[in-house]
């Protein structure tokens, strides 16, 4: 039996309009070029003709009983037998008679190929002006930053995959933010990624679009940020409690003057504050990085995940934590016999508050250390997920 070379995975929720245009431009592509191909429709719940569609056509038909686009796609992909996978949505916006330079592309030797909208040229009122003059390429722009990609277009819907890297990049994401999952993982993993001019089309939908601007465009940057998550939290986090550490150090001594302006304890009690943010953000990024070592969300999070536990465990975090609230409470301890020692006399409340605030900040950091080494015990603990896929003729 001939090994098959092409599966075409289309993901579909109720799209009985635009479907059958869909499957026959596949077909009639895979006919044209001689190719030892499949199509696989990726039904995810549709409740109109599209199943029996699909049946009519006699191409494979899989259950995505997990919703969501990733999910379907995901599905649908797990049950190809091709040695390459080309996805694209099934509302005939992406013309599958159009993929060859994609399919090229992983003949000689892309991992992955991604569409790019905007060089391939758009229709007329095939995509909202939001998604075409902003959101997709802000976001684009943000995943070419945090990562060191340079795509031009990372949420073409029309993109195409060697079976062997797709099993490789283990994905995880169900919803509109697997487009971004499966670029950055991808590169992660040093994988050979290339890009290609694909035009889009105005859909032939007789429905809403499942795309949600807002709700979907937060989830892409929510995944951005869980997979790079020293942009937001430990960058300015470590910013934050630097410069308060060291105005902090410089106020504790006595008032600064700069010019005209007086630098008191106004001061220090922000800088205590940015300390203490400081070091909240600095914990969501210890977080948000084992979390993703935990459920295996990121290629190389376990490296890190072995790396923190070899140097830093709840006992060390619990023992620092003793020490700054030690500190801490020796600060207060200096504050009140001063206080006691000069209640009947000369009493400077600015000096008691020099020495009130740092221990208070010090009190604080040594409590939220021991909270945090106790979740991050909690995060250590692991857990498995499965999913079911069932394939129908």
């Amino acid at each position: 039996m001939e090994e098959i070379e092409l599966s075409i995975v289309m993901p579909c929720l109720n799209e009985e309009s635009a479907l059958p245009f869909c499957l026959q431009r596949a077909i009639d592509f895979i006919g044209s070029n001689k190719i030892c191909g499949e199509i696989i429709v990726s039904d995810n719940g549709s409740t109109d003709k599209s199943r029996d569609i699909a049946r009519s056509m006699n191409v494979v038909l899989v259950d995505a009983i997990v919703k969501g686009y990733g999910a379907a796609i995901m599905a649908g992909a797990k049950a190809a037998k091709g040695k390459y996978i080309i996805i694209a949505d099934a509302d005939d916006s992406y013309h599958f008679d159009e993929i060859m330079p994609l399919l090229d592309d992983l003949r000689n030797g892309s991992d992955l190929v991604m569409g790019n909208r905007f060089k391939g040229g758009i229709e007329k009122n095939a995509m909202p002006w939001l998604h075409q003059y902003f959101g997709n390429r802000a976001q684009s722009a943000i995943g070419n930053i945090m990562f060191g990609i340079n795509i031009g277009d990372f949420n073409c819907g029309m993109r195409g995959i060697t079976k062997s890297c797709f099993n490789e990049l283990d994905l995880h994401t169900t919803g509109m933010e697997f487009a971004s999952e499966l670029v950055v993982k991808a590169a992660l993993l040093k994988k050979k990624i290339s890009e290609k001019p694909f035009h889009l089309y105005l859909d032939k939908r007789n429905r809403a679009s499942h795309l949600k601007t807002f709700r979907d465009g937060w989830r892409n940057l929510r995944f951005f940020l869980l997979y790079s998550p020293a942009w937001l939290f430990l960058y300015p986090g470590l910013f934050l409690m630097l410069t308060g550490i060291i105005v902090s150090a410089i106020l504790y001594r006595g008032p600064v003057r700069l010019g005209q302006t007086r630098f008191d304890i106004h001061t220090l009690t922000y800088t205590s504050a940015s300390i203490i943010l400081g070091f909240q953000l600095v914990n969501v990024y210890v977080f948000t990085r084992l979390y993703a070592a935990v459920h295996g969300l990121h290629p190389f999070q376990q490296k890190f995940m072995r790396g923190f536990n070899r140097w830093f465990n709840m006992e060390k975090g619990i023992i620092l934590g003793i020490l700054l609230l030690l500190a801490g409470i020796t600060l207060n301890i200096r504050a009140i016999l001063y206080w006691k020692d000069r209640q009947f006399g000369d009493l400077d409340p600015i000096i008691v508050l020099r020495w009130v605030i740092p221990s208070v900040t010090l009190v604080l950091l040594g409590a939220q250390l021991m909270i945090s080494c106790f979740f991050l015990g909690i995060l250590n603990i692991r857990n498995k997920s499965t999913t079911d896929v069932n394939i129908n003729q």
